[in-house]
């Protein structure tokens, strides 16, 4: 059956990103022994090299990152952006978790010099104007569509996202992937969005879905936990209840999806 051609164009555009050539300088930094163990740790299940490579990221761009969480992010954008581009860190309003941008703060603290010149901005209601409107090349998020779902905002902050990249600019989402045989929860309590939900929002927003990337899936993740995506690594909500069994599960099974601004 002949495909038709908008199918064809994306199958294109996704095969293309899938083959792009790392920038050698994001290998390095990836590879550098500074940064924190406990990220590094989480390489193998987040492939950062493979990721922002999708995304298209190049070192002179002005990127902004919605909600950092810990800094996992931090530590590759912060040098890899710090000599040529413009590295954004959106904090939300208020933080239910105090504690990760009390630890963000300091790895930045105390990785100033490598990490480079951070701008903060917060962004979330009341904020949704968090840099000026067609002024950075990528708006990136990971694993925070389901917080924002949960606030009942998350329309507005693709839309915010959309208004913030430049025409062309790409959003980068990556999710935890729910399940398609069961309806979306529009609170996505249990931290999993199933994937054409998602992309029905960030479409909503105004944006193109030009790829997808499996790299970071995870077919042992059936997604019927006690405390959903909080029973897996990295949190292991059950502390030592089936530890090994969850540990050996990994990491949530996550899609990666690549949209773009239209450029007229």
């Amino acid at each position: 059956m002949r495909l038709p051609s908008f199918v064809m164009i994306v199958a294109v555009l996704m095969s293309c990103a899938a083959n792009a050539q790392p920038d050698n300088s994001l290998t390095s930094v990836v590879a550098d022994p500074a940064r924190s163990a406990n990220f590094v740790a989480r390489d193998g299940a987040r492939h950062p090299v493979e990721e922002l490579t999708f995304f298209d990221i190049k070192p002179n761009m002005t990127v902004v990152e919605l909600w950092p969480g810990g800094g996992y992010w931090t530590e590759i954008l912060g040098p890899y952006l710090s000599a040529h581009g413009h590295y954004v860190v959106a904090f939300p309003p208020t933080s239910d978790e105090p504690e990760v941008d009390d630890a963000w703060h300091k790895r930045v603290h105390d990785q100033g010099k490598r990490l480079g010149k951070i701008r903060e901005v917060i962004a979330g209601p009341g904020h949704l104007d968090f840099v000026p409107a067609n002024s950075a090349d990528r708006v990136l998020t990971f694993r925070n569509l389901h917080n924002w779902m949960d606030g009942g905002y998350a329309e507005d902050m693709l839309k915010a996202a959309f208004r913030a990249l430049k025409p062309g600019g790409i959003l980068g989402v990556e999710a935890h992937r729910g399940r398609t045989d069961r309806p979306q929860d529009p609170k996505a309590a249990d931290g999993y969005v199933r994937e054409d939900y998602a992309i029905a929002l960030a479409e909503k927003a105004g944006f193109k879905l030009i790829g997808k990337s499996e790299i970071n899936a995870n077919s042992r993740d059936t997604k019927d936990w006690v405390d959903g995506v909080w029973t897996l690594p990295p949190t292991l909500s059950q502390k030592d209840k089936d530890r090994t069994r969850y540990i050996a599960i990994g990491e949530a099974d996550n899609f990666v999806l690549k949209f773009q601004k239209p450029r007229h």
